[in-house]
């Protein structure tokens, strides 16, 4: 969540920062919050001044009772009794103002960078860089949606997928599954040389999908087991980021870096008929996560180290490419500077996002209260959070079957996958 201090000291910027996301509710949220946190503190100072009038009078009372006046000592405890009263009053009424404050926070987003593009949804997304694409190179062969390779090649089989388990899921099966864990294989060796390598759960609590800014606003999106009160997580950025949850780490620790190989789970509430032949989009999925805490000024370098690595991944692979800077309004809650990496998939014609890669600033840990402490300095601050899909599979998987269909309806494995195929190098019909 954002400062609160900055709603007293730099509302005016508050202000016209979050206006940039293009929604004026925020505007009201951010009113509301300016509001709670003045009547939370007007509360908290007579509750304060009550308590050290109570402290006061009980010191009173034993000097009273020493100097023999009993009379005067009574009155004096009837007076520190009324006081108390008084004070679990205030005190009830304080922590439900601070409750109040807080559940408004947690729906106000992240502050954006400056350095975001100014637009009102991702059609204002600009291009930062593209590679290896020539829409002139493509032959009629790759002009064949994934959806189709995939079934005549029975590596794709979403009917009994849907038999199984319902709409929106998908089934890999032989080479079509191999290649699946190759691709996260390959995204795990491609990181392992800095990012500790974790296998999370991939059920967590309500407290864990709140620090990340799922909850409390995309709660529709998610899958809940509302019987022990767990989640499945959308993504593995939701437990590497509370990792170090509620703690606090020494400067050197820092940067700490994370990678994570999980299945993601997401409802994709209002997603029915849009996207969602073949493997576009999917109820679960395969991806391989990275995620740092970062000292705050290490944090932009960070993410464009992130961006080089998720995108040195797809260009390995060999698949054209393009960076994408996320504006204003196509921001995340929880983000304050993104960047997407879109493969394009020849037999959809169409661009792919197969990477979101955000730097966080301290939005996320303080949610989460995770903090380090500078070495020789009191105190303590709030570390700043990055992730980025290493690579997601599906997306990926299905610009491979487009861009490496040859003619006779085949697929050529990409030569960086080969050592992970078990010998496969190409797909062919069965």
């Amino acid at each position: 969540m954002i400062d609160v201090r900055l709603l007293r000291s730099d509302l005016d910027s508050v202000r016209a920062r979050m206006g940039r996301r293009n929604k004026p509710e925020l505007l009201t949220q951010i009113d509301e919050a300016v509001a709670l946190d003045a009547q939370l503190r007007e509360l908290a100072s007579e509750r304060d001044d009550i308590r050290r009038r109570v402290n006061e009078i009980s010191k009173q009372v034993g000097q009273l009772r020493r100097d023999g006046q009993g009379a005067q000592a009574d009155e004096a405890m009837a007076e520190s009794r009324r006081l108390g009263d008084t004070e679990k009053d205030l005190a009830s009424r304080t922590a439900d103002t601070e409750e109040r404050l807080r559940q408004v926070l947690l729906r106000i987003p992240n502050i954006i960078s400056d350095e975001a593009p100014t637009g009102t949804s991702d059609e204002d997304n600009p291009v930062v860089r593209v590679h290896g694409f020539d829409p002139a190179s493509f032959g009629d062969h790759q002009r064949v949606p994934h959806w189709e390779t995939g079934v005549a090649l029975g590596i794709l089989d979403n009917e009994r997928a849907a038999k199984i388990s319902g709409a929106m899921f998908s089934m890999l099966r032989g080479a079509g599954a191999t290649m699946s864990r190759a691709l996260c294989q390959l995204a795990l060796d491609r990181n392992a040389d800095a990012f500790e390598e974790i296998r999370p759960p991939t059920l967590v609590t309500s407290a864990t999908l709140t620090s990340t800014g799922q909850l409390p606003k995309f709660a529709d999106d998610a899958y809940a087991i509302e019987r022990d009160d767990l989640w499945c997580i959308p993504t593995a950025e939701v437990p590497l980021t509370s990792i170090s949850a509620g703690e606090i780490l020494d400067e050197a620790e820092l940067p700490k870096r994370f990678m994570a190989y999980s299945p993601c789970y997401r409802r994709e509430s209002g997603s029915a008929g849009r996207d969602t032949r073949g493997l576009l989009r999917g109820h679960e999925f395969d991806k391989v996560e990275i995620l740092a805490y970062a000292a705050p000024e290490h944090g932009r370098a960070m993410l464009d180290e992130f961006v080089a690595r998720a995108a040195g991944t797809i260009e390995a692979l060999g698949l054209p490419y393009r960076v994408i800077s996320i504006c204003s309004g196509d921001l995340g809650q929880s983000h304050h500077l993104s960047f997407d990496i879109e493969v394009f998939a020849p037999g959809s014609d169409r661009w792919l996002e197969v990477s979101s890669v955000s730097w966080f600033s301290d939005y996320q840990a303080r949610r989460a209260d995770i903090r380090f402490r500078r070495a020789g300095q009191k105190g303590t601050e709030h570390v700043h959070t990055l992730n980025g899909s290493a690579l997601a599979v599906p997306r990926v998987l299905a610009a491979i079957l487009e861009n490496y269909r040859q003619p006779d309806g085949s697929v050529v494995v990409p030569q960086v996958l080969r050592p992970y195929m078990r010998g496969i190098t190409v797909i062919g019909p069965k």
